[in-house]
């Protein structure tokens, strides 16, 4: 599949963020939806056809990221996810998707710690799409 027939919907309630993000993806030939809310992103992976979705842990909810990627795996589980968050710079909890068991409980592909550069996106993003 080509990149430009590659959908990605990113999710993130800080539009600065999110406008940044999707410039990123479609500089580099994505197809890129965007979702502003917790609820906008449930409302987009419930109608389907995107090929991955990125997603922020921290939204309106600290719980947010964690409920859209269970629920993103449990409509189309080979759909990769990657979850964004500041968590560890904020509170000094940190976790990873390093062994299976963490991507057991996280429900990501890949965890990216922000502020993300572009070529550390970029690059995860094409790890995730090769899959």
């Amino acid at each position: 599949m080509k990149r430009e027939e590659m959908n990605i919907l990113v999710i993130d309630d800080d539009p600065d963020y999110l406008l940044q993000q999707e410039l990123v993806l479609k500089s580099a030939g994505y197809s890129v939806e965007t979702a502003d809310s917790a609820a906008a992103g449930e409302a987009r992976i419930r109608e389907g056809g995107m090929d991955m979705v990125i997603v922020d842990l921290m939204m309106e909810r600290n719980d947010d990221g964690f409920r859209l990627c269970y629920l993103s795996k449990r409509l189309e589980k080979d759909r990769p996810v990657i979850m964004v968050t500041g968590v560890a710079e904020e509170t000094g909890i940190e976790f990873d998707t390093a062994t299976k068991e963490e991507r057991a409980w996280i429900k990501a592909d890949a965890l990216l710690a922000k502020p993300v550069r572009p070529e550390q996106l970029l690059d995860t993003v094409a790890r995730h799409m090769e899959k």
